[in-house]
C-alpha cells in the first residue's frame, strides 16, 4: 500500500486526465513487481531521478529514470555459458524462468544501498543453479562477495533425503514467493514446478551483509510436498516470526502433547515460524479437512497471507492478526498470539473463518486499507471486506462490477493517510486492464485502461502482476517490459 499518494485522487483518476504515460522495454518476462526507489544521480549520465528497477525472467536486473525514462544501468545474473532455466515442462513460469520473484531493497546495506534478489540458470553442463544476489543500486555492481550459490540440508527421511538428510536439488524449485528483510536478514522460501516431485517445503535466511546462509528450515522433512507458492506474494513478518500459507503436502494428524504433529510435517497450513535463533516452528493453524484438500490440490497454499495491523475490539482487548484464503473459497483469519493448530473434528480454535465467500479459490494476496480487507478471488468480483469489532464482515460490504478471471486479481491500495484510497487491480485478460476502483465503494470504478480505446493498452496479461503506485505513477510488468501511467500532461 502506497499511503502518502497526493497526486491520484478518485477527482484525478479518469480517462480524461489519466493514462499510459510511458513503456520501459526489457528483455523477458516481468513477474516480479517494479520497486521503485526516491530520487537518486546515477554514476553514468548525471540524472538525478527517481529510480524503478525491474527484474526479468531473461534473468536481467534494469535500473530505469522513473521521470526521464533513461536506463541507468542493466546487469545478467547469468554465469559464463549459462542460460535461463527451462520450464521444466510446467507452463505455470514460462517459456523461461529466470527471476520470478520480487526483490527486495534495503538502502543501508553497501555504499549506496542493495537490491537483493534470486536468479535461477543452467549450465552448459545442463545443471540448475539457485543463486542470491545483492547488486549496488547506483552501479548495478555485485556486493558483499556475491552471487551466493544456494543450497542447503535439513533433517529429515522427506523426498529427495539421503542418509537422513533431506537436499536442496536447485533444478526442483524456483523461488517464487517475494523476498522478506527483516532485521538484516533476507528470507526466501521456494516452490516447485507444477507439483513434480521430489520436493518439500523449504525456507531459508541469509545475511544482508555477507550473504552467508544463517539457518534453514523444511516444513516437511519427512514426508513430500508442501512447497510455498502464494501466487507470488511475499512472506509476512511481524519481526518476530515469519507467517506463510504452506501449500498441499504431508500433514502429520498424529500430534504431540504440544500439539504439533509428531513428524514435523506442515502441509495445507497457516504457518509461523520463529526467527529468534534458529528458524523453527512457533504456531500453525490447519483445516480439520486439510488432509482431503491436499488429496485433492485444493490447498491453501494458492493465495498469500497478510499481517493486520492491531485491532481493538469493542472490550477493548487488541488483537494481532492475520488473514488468508486459498482453494477452498474461505478466509480464514487466526490470531497470531494463538493460531488455533488442528483438530480433526471442526476449525473451532480459529479466530474466524468466512466459508465459501470467495468462489473460485483465490490464487492472489488480499490488500487492507481503512479497515477493511479487499479479496479478488477466480472468476468473480474483486470484494471489500469491513473490520468491525476485530473481525471482518461476513459478507462483503461492496464488490466491483467486473469479474476477474484466472488468477483473480492481487489488489494494491493508493492514498494519502485515510483519504482519497483508490483500488487499482490487474484483469489477466488479452489485452491486459489496468482498473482503479473508490476504496470506500468497489462498484465505483474510476478508470480502465479500456476507456480510451488502444491508448492506454499494454499488451495481453501476465498473471503473477500487481500494480505498484508511487508519486503519482502506476507501474505495471508486462510480458516485455513495464507500462507507466500517470497524469496526462
Amino acid at each position: 500500500m502506497t499511503s502518502q499518494e497526493t497526486t491520484l485522487t478518485p477527482a484525478t483518476v479518469n480517462s480524461a486526465a489519466f493514462g499510459k504515460a510511458g513503456f520501459f522495454s526489457v528483455d523477458g518476462k516481468v513477474d516480479a513487481q517494479p520497486l521503485y526507489l526516491n530520487p537518486q544521480t546515477d554514476t553514468i549520465s548525471g540524472i538525478r531521478d527517481s529510480t524503478v528497477f525491474v527484474a526479468t525472467e531473461n534473468d536481467s536486473v534494469y535500473a530505469f529514470g522513473a521521470n526521464s525514462g533513461t536506463q541507468f544501468w542493466r546487469v545478467s545474473a547469468l554465469g559464463q555459458g549459462e542460460t535461463t532455466s527451462d520450464n521444466h515442462g510446467c507452463s505455470q513460469i514460462s517459456p523461461q524462468i529466470g527471476i520470478t520473484a520480487t526483490p527486495v531493497i534495503d538502502r543501508q546495506q553497501g555504499p549506496s544501498g542493495a537490491i537483493y534478489f534470486v536468479a535461477m540458470s543452467k549450465d552448459s553442463s545442463g545443471h540448475y543453479h539457485q543463486r542470491l544476489h545483492a547488486l549496488d543500486l547506483k552501479t548495478g555492481a555485485e556486493l558483499f562477495g556475491g552471487p551466493k550459490e544456494i543450497t542447503a540440508t535439513y533433517p529429515g527421511t522427506g523426498d529427495g533425503s539421503q542418509g537422513g538428510m533431506v537436499i536442496f536439488a536447485p533444478g526442483q524449485f524456483a523461488e517464487r514467493a517475494g523476498l522478506l528483510e527483516m532485521g538484516g536478514t533476507i528470507y526466501l522460501a521456494f516452490t516447485s514446478h507444477c507439483d513434480q516431485r521430489p520436493y518439500t517445503g523449504w525456507v531459508m535466511a541469509y545475511n544482508a551483509q555477507t550473504l552467508a546462509q544463517t539457518s534453514v528450515i523444511d516444513v516437511t522433512p519427512n514426508g513430500n510436498e508442501g512447497a510455498i507458492w502464494m501466487a507470488g506474494a511475499g512472506l509476512a513478518g511481524d519481526t518476530q516470526a515469519l507467517y506463510f500459507l504452506d501449500g498441499n503436502g504431508t500433514f502429520d494428524t498424529t500430534l504431540n502433547g504440544q500439539g504439533f504433529p509428531s513428524n514435523g510435517d506442515y502441509g495445507n497450513s497457516f504457518m509461523k515460524i520463529s526467527i529468534t535463533g534458529q528458524l523453527a516452528v512457533a504456531d500453525y493453524f490447519a483445516m480439520f479437512n486439510t488432509v482431503q484438500e491436499s488429496d485433492s490440490d485444493e490447498d491453501l497454499g494458492s493465495g498469500g497471507a497478510m499481517i493486520l495491523p492491531d485491532l481493538t475490539d469493542d472490550q477493548g482487548h487488541v488483537h494481532h492478526l492475520a488473514v488468508g484464503a486459498g482453494k477452498d473459497t474461505n478466509i480464514y483469519v487466526v490470531d497470531r498470539d494463538n493460531m488455533g493448530k488442528f483438530n480433526p473434528n471442526n476449525d473451532s480454535a480459529i479466530y474466524q473463518e468466512i466459508d465459501g465467500v470467495l468462489p473460485g479459490g483465490v490464487w492472489a494476496m488480499p490488500a487492507y486499507f481503512n479497515n477493511t480487507v479487499y479479496y479478488g478471488s477466480v472468476g468473480s468480483p474483486l470484494k471489500a471486506f469491513s473490520i468491525s469489532n476485530a473481525r471482518l464482515f461476513t459478507s462483503p460490504t461492496s464488490q466491483t462490477a467486473t469479474s476477474f478471471t484466472y488468477p483473480g486479481t492481487t489488489p494494491s491500495v493508493s492514498a494519502n493517510g485515510t483519504s482519497n484510497g483508490i483500488v487499482w487491480a490487474i484483469e489477466n485478460t488479452s489485452p491486459a486492464v489496468l482498473h482503479a476502483y473508490d476504496a470506500t465503494n468497489l462498484s465505483h470504478e474510476l478508470y480502465n485502461s479500456n476507456q480510451a480505446g488502444s491508448r492506454d493498452q499494454f499488451g495481453a496479461g501476465n498473471k503473477f502482476i500487481t500494480p505498484a503506485i508511487v508519486n503519482g505513477k502506476v507501474f505495471v510488468g508486462t510480458q516485455n517490459g513495464v507500462a507507466v501511467f500517470g497524469l496526462l500532461q
